[in-house]
């Protein structure tokens, strides 16, 4: 990818660009260099930004997201102009409806170069998968504009596509400059709720039998504060999928509301008198379609933004407000009125929640087949709980799209809620290898663990590569069923009307050596078809993980995934 425009001058817009972003204090930069954003990337890492070069620039786009998701830091994406950005566009969209702070730095072809392969409507494709379009404009506006987009990203939670014109980052920059002077970049002022918001949650609380609270990303800074009122309030929490890990160690933690609820947590939820959703969107996802809300149950959404309050569902109330102070506010004014409360946190709940909640708890019929002649299928439950047991306790889980996503996000536990990374709001197979090395960037102090099936992970497997130059001792379970699984299970007997069979040529393959493609890449690679199998994930964990190991699992069927029947029926 190339594009003739001249070489930068020392002093050029381009340095500049990489000096004022590092001084703002970007965390970490992915990407894929060509000519347009030679320059710019090569400004970022002289300046002290760490940078990783990948193999897509739609797996640049997804580690960028996870990094900031799981570091808490602004991540960064660099790619070529035209097609660069193109080739970024799903994982930008990711981003973009998951409101992950992230600045995407794209090169553009001047103004004037009408003629150009390159050119295109660059600010509009950015609009059009949801992210904010910025530009800078020439040399002496450009810290002023890099200023803006950083702050937008930030303090918006938004993701900012950045057009760097050719003609521009070629530009001399106005004087030379180091970061000395820079103002910080002020971080937003929490968003207190208004008293008679607070007043109207206390009292819906105070009327509530059976209250729970279900956190999602919004109230993951929140969870000392939701648990003090939930106590107070004799509320049971649960979180969001993407929350997961928020409330661990909490006697009365449901786990994940919604489609990988464990029966326990779906009844108790169902059950509930009064919802309350901090930082959390309560859609079909998290509800099942509303079937998580029982017909004279309350429902209140806090959230910062008024556009989201009942964006996917009627709310009895809705609290403009951040989850800390919403929660703070709350807890005070029921504290004035009397002791806490026992309402659903009685003996016979605690009880139950302790022998029943978790999935490892659940018992499935093992639907293991016979390993004759190695052809073995395991039961993917029962590999999920034999992984969680293996793995060490300290890991990130991330978690690609499609009909095996239940297994790991239900089996696997993480010490917190940055112990998993769930880049599902585009629901795009193929993002959990970039999901996992974005992942594994930001914390390196864990292990980290990819939960993906055959079809996503043979549709990203170029970033395998990345991974094993990066030496990451990342964990590929690849829930491998030679098939797109849930167009599987969705168009076959269960889902089909017609007369004849369902042609289900276009969603099944020919059965593919993993392990096999994994060890050309120079990663270690295994192939499970019995828990004898799993011997070989052993040796790995003993020895150095001085590369990826790829657990290659043939899963026999357990009849399809009925968390996402509901989404095609939803849909």
């Amino acid at each position: 990818m190339t594009e003739s425009h001249g070489t930068a001058p020392a002093g050029s817009v381009a340095l500049l660009v990489g000096q004022t972003l590092a001084a703002l204090g970007a965390g970490h930069a992915f990407g894929v260099v060509g000519s347009g954003n030679f320059e710019v990337t090569n400004a970022l890492r002289a300046a002290g930004v760490p940078f990783t070069a990948a193999r897509h620039e739609g797996g640049a786009a997804t580690m960028a997201d996870a990094y900031s998701r799981m570091s808490g830091r602004l991540g960064i994406v660099s790619v070529h102009q035209g097609c660069g950005l193109t080739n970024a566009a799903t994982g930008i969209g990711e981003a973009a409806k998951s409101r992950t702070p992230l600045l995407v730095l794209a090169a553009e072809t001047a103004g004037a170069a009408v003629r150009s392969n390159f050119a295109m409507d660059q600010l509009g494709l950015a609009r059009s998968v949801g992210a904010v379009a910025e530009r800078v404009h020439s040399a002496a506006s450009a810290v002023d504009d890099v200023v803006r987009a950083y702050r937008t990203a930030v303090n918006e939670r938004r993701t900012v596509v950045l057009n760097l014109p050719l003609d521009v980052q070629a530009a001399a920059a106005p004087a030379a400059f180091d970061g000395v002077g820079l103002r910080p970049v002020a971080g937003p002022a929490p968003v207190r709720p208004s008293q008679a918001s607070v007043l109207a949650l206390a009292d819906l609380i105070a009327a509530a039998e059976r209250p729970v609270f279900v956190a999602g990303r919004g109230g993951r800074g929140a969870r000392e504060q939701l648990l003090e009122l939930a106590a107070q309030s004799g509320a049971l929490v649960a979180t969001s999928a993407v929350a997961k890990g928020l409330f661990n160690g909490e006697e009365f933690n449901l786990g994940i509301s919604g489609g990988f609820s464990s029966p326990l947590a779906a009844e108790l939820i169902a059950g509930a008198d009064l919802v309350v959703g901090f930082g959390c969107a309560l859609n079909m996802w998290t509800m099942r379609h509303g079937r998580l809300i029982g017909p004279s149950a309350k429902v209140v959404q806090v959230d910062l933004e008024d556009s989201a309050l009942g964006a996917n569902r009627p709310v009895d109330l809705g609290v403009l407000g951040d989850s800390t102070e919403t929660a703070t506010a709350v807890l005070e004014v029921l504290r004035g009125r009397g002791a806490a409360a026992t309402k659903y946190r009685t003996e016979e709940v605690r009880r139950r929640i302790k022998a029943e909640a978790r999935w490892q708890d659940v018992r499935t019929e093992d639907l293991s087949t016979a390993n004759d002649e190695g052809r073995g299928r395991i039961d993917p439950r029962l590999l999920s709980k034999r992984l969680d047991a293996l793995l060490p306790a300290e890991r990130i889980v991330s978690v690609d799209s499609g009909n095996f996503m239940g297994y790991p996000s239900q089996y696997l536990e993480v010490p917190d809620e940055f112990g998993f990374c769930f880049t599902q709001a585009f629901q795009s197979i193929g993002l959990g290898l970039y999901t996992a090395i974005g992942a594994a960037i930001a914390r390196p102090d864990r292990l980290p663990v990819l939960g993906t099936g055959d079809g996503g992970f043979l549709m990203g497997i170029s970033e395998l590569e990345t991974a094993v130059r990066l030496g990451l001792p990342l964990v590929c379970i690849v829930y491998n069923d030679a098939a797109y699984g849930a167009e599987v299970h969705h168009f076959g007997e269960a889902g089909h009307d017609g007369p004849d069979p369902a042609d289900l040529s276009t969603v099944t393959f020919p059965d593919t050596d993993i392990a096999a493609i994994a060890r050309g890449y120079g990663a270690d690679g295994v192939t499970v078809r019995s828990e004898a199998d799993l011997a070989g994930v052993r040796a790995w964990l003993e020895g150095p993980r001085t590369a990826p190991l790829v657990i290659d699992a043939k899963i026999a069927s357990d009849g399809g995934a009925w968390w996402l029947a509901e989404a095609f029926k939803g849909h």
